[in-house]
């Protein structure tokens, strides 16, 4: 596996899981990318990664690379995927896979094409307390759906992650671009995860009606103020056909649900987050699997981004002995339609039709 990005998601989520022991019979780092000039160095010196490259192109040209992780900004995800395509090696996208639906689709039929294997963060389907919820739903326990809703908000996190607020090459990380067009914002960051838990439990959408602004227009990051113009309030009213609606928002501040757990409203019960009426769900695999997916167990259950961890594990899975997956491209290409048809809508004045499906 190649990292590509030694920033917070390449060192949180890659390298500090797949450095444990527990994994090494099914996959090993064998190289790292960076372009901030020393990063890659210290990553690979941190992390015992024996290639350290300054370029994408350099990373890929490594005969020990077979597959790679894309850590790096979500507006660069498309060209840079095009190149590991070409050079015949298996993706596994963090979020959000493009900016685009058009970019997304070009991808999964370059990929087929090369016979190169896509796995799509977050793997939100990977999770059997959401498989349950979809039977719930399905079959009638909640009632008739009345309304559904998801979505969380952009607030400080990202300023305040513990790789961001130290002096050396790794901890001196800026997160200007989460502001940024393209692919910044909290519906690429933050709501992605909700809409994927929301279209796995119900499906694809239909149409999409949106109202959305950039509402703070410079943020100050340790002393230094960057302009932002990415949408950061967004509110978005999903139709999933039969009378099914969800109310969808990535903000400034807020929110009405739990992170990346849709509260679904029926007739006869309601589930919010992960409680049916007020008392947790429990569904037949929760004793035996961790909630993340099957492969957060041991040394990786505590620690941070363990859902980024599973959705490689998932592509190294697929590539080894061809399971499939849920964390699909195509689901991730339908959120992202969602997302981007939400802002034009809110630009054009109207509900748009969604066309993709998973």
């Amino acid at each position: 596996m190649g990292v590509v990005g030694a920033g917070s998601i390449g060192i949180r989520g890659a390298l500090e899981h797949l450095c444990l022991s527990d994994v090494q019979d099914r996959v090993q780092v064998t190289a790292v990318c960076d372009p901030v000039p020393g990063r890659a160095k210290a990553a690979s010196e941190k992390y015992s990664v024996p290639g350290a490259y300054e370029t994408l192109e350099a990373l890929l040209s490594d005969e020990a690379v077979d597959a790679v992780t894309l850590c790096s900004p979500i507006g660069i995800h498309y060209d840079q995927a095009l190149l590991c395509i070409e050079a015949g090696k298996h993706i596994h996208f963090n979020k959000t896979m493009t900016v685009t639906s058009a970019e997304a689709n070009d991808l999964i039929e370059k990929a087929k094409a090369k016979g190169v294997k896509l796995v799509a963060s977050p793997g939100q389907m990977v999770r059997k307390a959401n498989w349950h919820i979809r039977n719930l739903i399905e079959q009638g326990d909640l009632g008739q759906l009345a309304w559904s809703v998801t979505g969380a908000a952009f607030g400080d996190y990202h300023d305040n992650e513990r790789l961001r607020t130290g002096n050396d090459v790794l901890t001196n990380i800026n997160p200007s671009w989460y502001w940024r067009k393209p692919g910044g914002g909290p519906l690429y960051d933050m709501t992605v995860y909700g809409l994927h838990t929301l279209t796995g439990i119900l499906g694809p959408a239909k149409r999409v009606t949106g109202m959305s602004a950039n509402t703070v227009k410079e943020r100050d990051f340790r002393g230094e103020v960057y302009s932002c113009n990415a949408e950061d309030t967004t509110l978005m009213v999903l139709d999933f056909g039969n009378s099914r609606f969800a109310f969808v928002h990535g903000t400034l501040a807020g929110t009405v649900s739990d992170f990346g757990q849709p509260s679904f409203f029926g007739t006869k019960a309601s589930v919010v987050g992960l409680k049916l009426n007020g008392e947790p769900i429990t569904w037949p695999e929760q004793s035996s699997e961790h909630f993340f997916g099957p492969h957060v167990v041991g040394p990786h259950v505590g620690k941070e981004e363990a859902h980024v961890f599973e959705d490689m594990m998932q592509l190294v899975d697929l590539v080894r002995d061809g399971t499939p997956t849920a964390a699909t491209a195509e689901h991730a290409c339908h959120v992202i339609e969602i997302i981007e048809k939400g802002i034009q809508s809110s630009e054009e004045g109207k509900a748009l039709d969604l066309t993709t499906r998973f």
